[in-house]
C-alpha cells in the first residue's frame, strides 16, 4: 500500500478490466450493445484518467525513489511478489497511457461499426497492460504486462485493420515475440544469479561484468524491436499502415515508448559496465536510424508510412540521449519520448481524419484542403511544426536537450544526430505543402467537410499539451529530474567501482609468483 493505505496504483491499473467486464455484461440488440459499449469504455477511461491525475498531483518530484508502492506476497519461495510503484521516470508514462485511451475511444466513436463491444474491450485491456508495464516493480510482473500488450494490439490490427492486416499482425507478433524470448532468458538468468525478481533490489545489485555483457544483449533484443531501432524497425510501417487510426495512435504514442523505458529502467542502471561498453554501438544505430529513416520518409507516398518512418528517426534521437549517460541527454530522451507520444498520436489522428473522408492514405490523392478544411490545416500545421522541433513546441525541447547531451560526449555525434532535424523539416513541410495547398483532382472537394465538434474535442488536449510542453517544459522535467540525477550518479559510481575492481584484480595477478 502507499502511505495513505489506499491502493491507488492498482486501482488505476485494473479498473479498465472492470470496465471491460461491464461491457461484456451489456445485453440488447446490436445497436444498443454498440452504443452502450462505447459509453462504458469512454466513462471507464475518463475515470482512470482522473485517478491518474490524482497520482500525478500527489507525486513528490523531489524524491528520486519509488512512490505509491504496493506489495503483496505472491510466491515468496521463488522470490516473486506483487510489487507496484512509480518514480519520476515512469509516472508521466502512466499519465500518457491513461490520457491517450479516452482520446482513442472518442476517435473511434463513428469509425468502428462492427464488433464494437470487442473493440472497446481490447482497448481497455490494452490500457491495463500499458499502465502495468510502467508500474511493475517485479520482473515477472513487468514481463507479464509487457508481453500482455501484444494480445490486444494484435487483435486491434488483425480484426479492424486494413487489407493486409493479417500479414502485418503476424510480422508484428513474430518480431516482438522473438525479442521477448531472449528478454525472458535474461530475466531468468538474473533470477538464478540473485534469487530475486524485485526491481528496486536489483537496481542496487552489482552483477558480474561478464554476465552483464550477455544480459545487455538479451534486453536489447526485446527493447530494440519495441523502440524500434534500425534494422529491426521494418515491422512498424506495415503495422501502422494496416492498423485502424486509434491503433496507430496507441502504437506510436505509448507502445514504442516501452522500448526506451526498458533501456532506462533496466539496461543502463542494472548493467552499467555493459551499457558503457555498448554505448558506441548504440550511438551508431541511433545515428543510422536518424539519417536513413528520415531519407526513407522523404520518399514515401503514403502518409502513414511517412509518419511511421519519422517515428523511427525520432526514436533514434532517444537512443542517443539515453546512452550519453549525462543528466541533460537522458532528460532530453525522456522529454522526446513524451513529446513524440503526443505529437505522433496527433499526426496519426490527422491522417485518420482524411481517411474517414476519402478512404486513402496516398499523398498524391490530396491537395487544396485549405479551401475546405481551414481548421484542420491549422491543426496539422501545429503538429507538423512540433514534429520538426519548432521553438515553442514540445518537439524543440527534447531535441535540443539530446543535442546538448550528445555534444558533451562527442561533437560528431551531435552533428550527425542533428541532421535529423533538418531532414524532418524537409519531409514534413513537403507533406504539408502537397496535401494542404495545390489542387485536388481525385475527389469532389465540395463533399469534404472540416472538423466536427467531436474531432475538435479529440485534438484540443493534444494541441494544449504540445504548446504547454514547449513553453513551460520545467513543469514536466521537474518530475523526473531527481530520478534521472540519481540514475546517472549511480551509473557513474558503478563504473568507477568496476574500474577499481578491475585494477585490483590486475595488480593481484601481477603479484602472483610466476
Amino acid at each position: 500500500m502507499n502511505a495513505a493505505g489506499f491502493p491507488l496504483l492498482s486501482l488505476i491499473t485494473f479498473l479498465p478490466l472492470v470496465g471491460g467486464a461491464v461491457i461484456l455484461s451489456i445485453r440488447g440488440d446490436a445497436a444498443m450493445v454498440a452504443s452502450n459499449s462505447r459509453w462504458a469504455a469512454l466513462w471507464t477511461s475518463l475515470i482512470v484518467f482522473g485517478l491518474s491525475l490524482v497520482l500525478w498531483l500527489k507525486f513528490n518530484p523531489s524524491d528520486p525513489g519509488f512512490q505509491f508502492v504496493e506489495t503483496a506476497s505472491w510466491m515468496p519461495r521463488y522470490g516473486l511478489s506483487y510489487h507496484m510503484g512509480v518514480d519520476g521516470i515512469s509516472v508521466l508514462f502512466v499519465l500518457l497511457s491513461t490520457a491517450l485511451t479516452p482520446i482513442c475511444i472518442l476517435a473511434s466513436w463513428e469509425v468502428i461499426t462492427h464488433q464494437v463491444r470487442e473493440y472497446m474491450l481490447a482497448f481497455l485491456i490494452l490500457e491495463t497492460m500499458m499502465v502495468g508495464t510502467f508500474s511493475a516493480l517485479d520482473f515477472i510482473i513487468f514481463y507479464m504486462f509487457f508481453e500482455g500488450t501484444l494480445i490486444p494490439m494484435y487483435l486491434i490490427i488483425g480484426i479492424w485493420g486494413g487489407p493486409r492486416r493479417i500479414y502485418s499482425t503476424i510480422k508484428f507478433f513474430l518480431f516482438t515475440l522473438a525479442g521477448s524470448v531472449l528478454l525472458l532468458l535474461a530475466i531468468l538468468a538474473i533470477w538464478f544469479q540473485t534469487g530475486t525478481m524485485d526491481i528496486p533490489t536489483l537496481l542496487h545489485t552489482h552483477l558480474p561484468a561478464g554476465m552483464q555483457f550477455w544480459l545487455f544483449l538479451g534486453f536489447l533484443a526485446s527493447f530494440a524491436v519495441k523502440l524500434p531501432m534500425w534494422p529491426v524497425h521494418t515491422w512498424l510501417p506495415d503495422a501502422h499502415v494496416e492498423a485502424p487510426t486509434a491503433g496507430s495512435v496507441m502504437l506510436a504514442g505509448v507502445l514504442l515508448k516501452m522500448g526506451g523505458y526498458g533501456l532506462l529502467r533496466f539496461s543502463v542502471p542494472m548493467l552499467p559496465v555493459a551499457s558503457s561498453l555498448f554505448a558506441p554501438l548504440m550511438f551508431a544505430l541511433g545515428v543510422i536510424a536518424v539519417i536513413y529513416t528520415s531519407l526513407v520518409a522523404l520518399a514515401q507516398e503514403d502518409m502513414k508510412k511517412l509518419i511511421a518512418y519519422s517515428s523511427v528517426a525520432h526514436m533514434g534521437l532517444v537512443t542517443i540521449g539515453i546512452f550519453t549517460f549525462n543528466v541533460i541527454g537522458v532528460q532530453g530522451a525522456l522529454f522526446q519520448m513524451l513529446s513524440h507520444g503526443i505529437v505522433s498520436a496527433a499526426l496519426f489522428l490527422c491522417v485518420g481524419v482524411l481517411y474517414d473522408r476519402m478512404h486513402t492514405h496516398e499523398i498524391a490523392r490530396f491537395g487544396g484542403l485549405i479551401e475546405r478544411m481551414p481548421v484542420y490545416a491549422l491543426l496539422l500545421m501545429v503538429f507538423s511544426l512540433a514534429s520538426v522541433g519548432l521553438p515553442g513546441t514540445s518537439g524543440f525541447i527534447g531535441e535540443i536537450l539530446v543535442m546538448i547531451g550528445a555534444l558533451r560526449v562527442n561533437f560528431w555525434l551531435a552533428l550527425f544526430g542533428g541532421t535529423g532535424t533538418i531532414l524532418s523539416i524537409a519531409y514534413m513541410l513537403y507533406l504539408y505543402r502537397r496535401i494542404i495547398f495545390g489542387t485536388i483532382t481525385h475527389v469532389d472537394l465540395k463533399a469534404i467537410l472540416d472538423l466536427s465538434p467531436r474531432e475538435i474535442a479529440v485534438f484540443a488536449p493534444l494541441v494544449l499539451l504540445t504548446l504547454w510542453m514547449g513553453v513551460h517544459p520545467s513543469s514536466f522535467t521537474e518530475f523526473w529530474a531527481a530520478s534521472v540525477r540519481h540514475m546517472v550518479q549511480s551509473h557513474t559510481a558503478a563504473l568507477a567501482t568496476a574500474h577499481l575492481a578491475h585494477l585490483a584484480s590486475v595488480r593481484t595477478v601481477g603479484m602472483l609468483p610466476r
